[in-house]
């Protein structure tokens, strides 16, 4: 399966690449950077540190594109519409790892999965997605008059976007858990005097700061007990691989929005 990665140079762009080199089901067809970008041209080779890859830096992606089957696509919100809009013309899968869309965004996403086929999740690793359908359960039978609900999150200090996409994720499998909708419960920002907490809602702490890769946990606070269910993200290979499994499993599914939950089969 031939393989574009946009982003080519950033940190998910690197992990990817890396990735693929070890594969016998997929290969890297194009690495894609920002136009004018000093690595146009060069065999992207340079971004890993490897042998030569015999694939060349390019800042074209429409002729990038044609060469492949799949977008593998870890960017911005709006370069990832761009990319989603030239997918559904040209029936690419895209996959996408891009967090911090609005909800405008959302909704041109879906539009564009009814013209191809798009997986598209906060966080591509099993450990995460494990969590969040753990999490689900957790919601369902810890009731919401007995238990409060807390989401924490740290990312490196280069991450723009706050809660994280995996925070949201997990934010709406509490929600969906107890049957609410996560933008009428949640709670993002506290300062000066809050007042108390209401029953039901849903907080969320951000941390930024240092090269963490991801740190998410989600505590249920009930009267003298606590019940913490947390990942730790070690290395980004973790979202890389994840991504290739989803873009074989996106291979074999008619047109539509997927998420991680269906690749792995645990959707309800």
């Amino acid at each position: 399966m031939r393989l574009a990665v946009v982003g080519a140079n950033g940190k998910m762009g690197r992990e990817l690449i890396t990735a693929l080199q070890y594969r016998q089901d997929v290969k890297l067809s194009a690495a894609i950077v920002r136009k004018g970008s000093s690595f146009v041209g060069k065999d992207a080779s340079i971004l890993i540190g490897s042998n030569p890859l015999k694939i060349r830096i390019t800042d074209d992606f429409e002729d990038a594109f044609s060469k492949a089957e799949c977008i593998l696509d870890f960017s911005q919100p709006q370069a990832s519409i761009i990319y989603a809009d030239y997918a559904a013309q040209k029936g690419l899968i895209h996959i996408i790892g891009t967090t911090g869309f609005s909800k405008k965004e959302e909704r041109q996403i879906a539009t564009f999965a009814k013209y191809t086929t798009i997986v598209k999740s906060g966080n591509m690793s099993l450990g995460i997605n494990l969590l969040a359908n753990l999490v689900k359960k957790a919601a369902t039978a810890l009731e919401a008059d007995d238990f409060d609900i807390e989401i924490y999150e740290m990312h490196h200090a280069g991450k723009v976007d706050a809660p994280s996409g995996t925070a949201i994720l997990l934010g709406n499998a509490a929600a969906k858990g107890r049957n609410i909708t996560l933008k009428d419960i949640n709670i993002s920002k506290r300062n000066g005097y809050t007042g108390k907490r209401k029953k039901g809602t849903i907080g969320f702490i951000c941390s930024r700061g240092g090269t963490v890769i991801g740190d998410h946990s989600v505590t249920f606070a009930g009267l003298n007990e606590r019940i913490v269910l947390s990942h730790l993200a070690q290395k980004r290979s973790i979202f890389a691989n994840g991504a290739l499994k989803a873009a074989l499993w996106a291979k074999e599914q008619k047109n539509g929005l997927y998420s991680m939950l269906d690749v792995l089969g645990l959707k309800d």
